[in-house]
């Protein structure tokens, strides 16, 4: 396998990649390279992927192979993030702040010091502050030589990136991959069951990794039986509160499930390094002097807590919309495939309960929902307000 084969369903973006890759591994990285590159798309349409892929085919050092061979030392590295030339910034908290992103542009512009070029690569760029964006453009308008930057956002609306810094970037737009190239990959790549791979990929929305996710976890898919039966399961208004606090704390748990290991990890590593535990002379001195960093640990942990707990809640949200759009579809019998295809009796049940009016209210209360957390509304309250209003219609 090649790294373009993690791309999966976008052949038109890995031909230009491909071509630019070729360009950029040539004496001349003129033409089909340029030093900036935006890539768009739905959630689970690979942007981070094909920006990952793209960075390796740049640092590849097969040259017969063609660039992104997946077998060099420069794919190998780059693809388990060890490369010395390719920085990646996966944010973790609500945001992407200026301190940090003003010392990942300098890292870049230095010289590469074992490949071809210094890559920086930003999954969810959205997500940089004005500040950060700013230092982020300033670079991007004068780069240095060797240097290419790699951002991914959901859209180039300007909500989701700034004009300025879209303008001078080269876009490579992604499309939600198909069901059948979805299921290919799991069978291939993972090893499962036809009919297995087949059913993750129909019921996860175009989603690669949430596919894989409800193929092989147990406990995903639970999650997910759970968020399809509150439609049928609000009858009543104590309905409302009792399934709006299963569905936060289910958000909670899994959220605590991601982060309280690593948390413990890191806190621990961190007390170590600042002498927690010894015993000798100044040892009290010390353990006053590590508070300040601990306490600034403490609220970064906090921080990638909330967006876990946001994250997990609105891939529930996701398919809580899923499931009133199948029924809108049933409802007026069009021709497309459903979202939730194993879920296609409770479908036929909403869509011949309720009007279309009323699915579309409700389907406007979810995606309301989401909007109030984006807004940092508190969980609770945000999810509350959307099952009082699936309740009533």
């Amino acid at each position: 396998m090649n790294v373009w084969d993690a791309v999966v369903g976008q052949d038109e973006a890995v031909r230009v990649l491909h071509a630019a890759a070729v360009a950029g591994t040539s004496d001349d990285a003129g033409g089909a390279m340029t030093h900036a590159w935006l890539f768009t798309g739905p959630p689970g349409s690979g942007r981070s992927v094909a920006a990952r892929a793209f960075a390796a085919a740049l640092q590849c050092t097969d040259p017969a192979a063609g660039p992104g061979c997946g077998h060099c030392a420069g794919c190998h590295t780059v693809l388990a993030g060890t490369h010395a030339d390719v920085r990646e910034v996966v944010p973790e908290g609500l945001s992407i702040g200026v301190k940090d992103m003003r010392d990942l542009v300098a890292g870049a512009a230095r010289r590469p010091s074992t490949g071809r070029w210094q890559v920086l690569l930003i999954e969810d760029a959205d997500r940089l502050t004005e500040g950060a964006g700013n230092a982020l453009l300033r670079a991007v308008e004068e780069p240095p030589p060797r240097t290419v930057f790699l951002l991914c956002a959901p859209s180039d609306h300007p909500d989701d990136i700034a004009v300025t810094l879209r303008s001078r970037c080269r876009g490579v737009a992604l499309r939600t991959p198909p069901a059948q190239a979805i299921a290919g990959v799991l069978a291939r790549r993972d090893g499962l069951d036809r009919d297995t791979a087949a059913w993750a990929a129909s019921v996860s929305g175009g989603h690669v990794g949430r596919a894989r996710r409800l193929a092989t976890d147990a406990d995903a898919r639970s999650r997910r039986e759970a968020v399809l039966r509150m439609p049928m399961a609000l009858r009543t208004q104590g309905d409302v509160f009792a399934l709006a606090d299963e569905l936060v704390a289910a958000a909670e748990a899994e959220a605590t499930g991601l982060t309280a290991g690593r948390d413990a990890a890191e806190t621990e590593e961190l007390e170590t390094a600042l002498g927690g535990g010894g015993t000798g002379r100044g040892a009290a001195a010390a353990a006053r002097g590590a508070k300040g960093a601990i306490k600034d640990l403490e609220k970064r942990q906090k921080s990638r807590a909330t967006r876990s707990q946001r994250d997990a809640l609105d891939r529930a949200l996701v398919d809580l919309a899923g499931f009133y759009r199948d029924a809108l579809a049933s409802a007026w019998r069009a021709p497309v495939a459903l979202t939730h295809p194993d879920r296609n009796a409770d479908v036929a049940t909403a869509a011949a309960k309720w009007s279309p009016e009323s699915l579309l209210r409700r389907l406007e209360a979810v995606l309301a929902c989401r909007e109030a957390l984006e807004l940092n509304v508190k969980p609770r309250i945000a999810v509350e307000a959307m099952a009082s209003a699936l309740q009533q219609g």
